[in-house]
């Protein structure tokens, strides 16, 4: 299967690349570039403000005669969006920034001032040492006195950190330590309250099982659980004087009932009121 975009021409056999004739250039020709505006600028001409990083069709050429070690230096046109007028700023490689040349100055830029008026100051003193030994040997001799004295507060404040951290590690443990003991002096003495009104508990309630009288004819009883309610003292009362009223009436009633069906039981009666003794099976003969 053929491909589409087909890549590879056909070359006769007689081509000779050497015929083909070369396109003559200036020699410092500019070539149309998308950009965008590496800074924020205002234009001489009427005022209006680009901010950076908005998009221009620029045009592109090198600097002739101005190079950093060796690195071509461009230089770009633009035009402003109000007035059309022609802008113009090239690279800058030492800096490695963007230098506004002509049409707009760029806008006031704090930290890049100041580390301008810093490399300034830097290459100024440097001048100065140069040309003035006696100069370079105080400023030599200043700096070594600042870098001791920040030294010296290093030290001092790597001490104080040191000392109020073992400081804050002692006060923490004793706090720790006396909470710890607080808690348990405070359990132990929950622990010991439990316990006496535990026993006092013991002492002055209890749960009696009384059995309970049923007329039925089997005989059988049932009982109930009385809750019985004793003084908290050293003489213990009798089990009967402790119940209600109608507890010892239904004990009464039993104990007489009970008595009763073992008097008819040694007189030889059941219930139905029959002599156990006196009946007699007829004798049966046989044939």
């Amino acid at each position: 299967m053929s491909e589409r975009k087909v890549l590879n021409k056909y070359f006769p056999p007689d081509f000779d690349p050497d015929l083909i004739p070369r396109r003559k250039q200036p020699k410092n020709s500019q070539q149309v570039v998308r950009l965008m505006a590496p800074f924020s600028m205002r234009c001489n001409t009427c005022g209006e403000y680009i901010y950076k990083g908005k998009k221009f069709n620029a045009r592109k050429e090198t600097v002739e005669g101005e190079d950093y070690y060796g690195i071509k230096i461009f230089r770009f046109y633009i035009k402003c969006t109000l007035c059309s007028a022609e802008i113009t700023f090239k690279t800058d490689p030492k800096n490695t920034d963007y230098s506004a040349e002509h049409g707009a100055s760029r806008n006031f830029e704090p930290w890049r001032e100041e580390g301008a008026v810093e490399e300034e100051d830097r290459l100024a003193k440097l001048e100065e040492e140069e040309n003035n030994p006696m100069k370079a040997l105080e400023n030599r001799t200043t700096d070594s006195k600042r870098e001791m004295d920040i030294l010296d507060a290093l030290q001092d404040i790597r001490a104080r950190n040191a000392r109020n951290e073992r400081v804050g590690n002692s006060v923490d443990l004793l706090a720790q330590l006396g909470m710890e003991e607080i808690e348990h002096a405070e359990d132990a003495e929950k622990q010991r309250l439990e316990e006496e009104d535990e026993k006092l508990v013991r002492e002055v309630f209890s749960k009696v099982s009384i059995p309970l009288p049923n007329h039925s004819m089997s005989g059988d009883s049932t009982s109930t659980i009385v809750t019985v309610k004793r003084k908290a003292d050293d003489t213990e009362p009798s089990l009967l004087s402790l119940l209600p009223d109608s507890a010892r009436a239904l004990i009464g009633a039993k104990s007489t009932g009970l008595h009763t069906i073992k008097k008819k039981k040694v007189e030889g009666k059941n219930v139905l009121g029959i002599k156990v003794g006196s009946v007699k099976r007829p004798k049966t003969k046989a044939v």
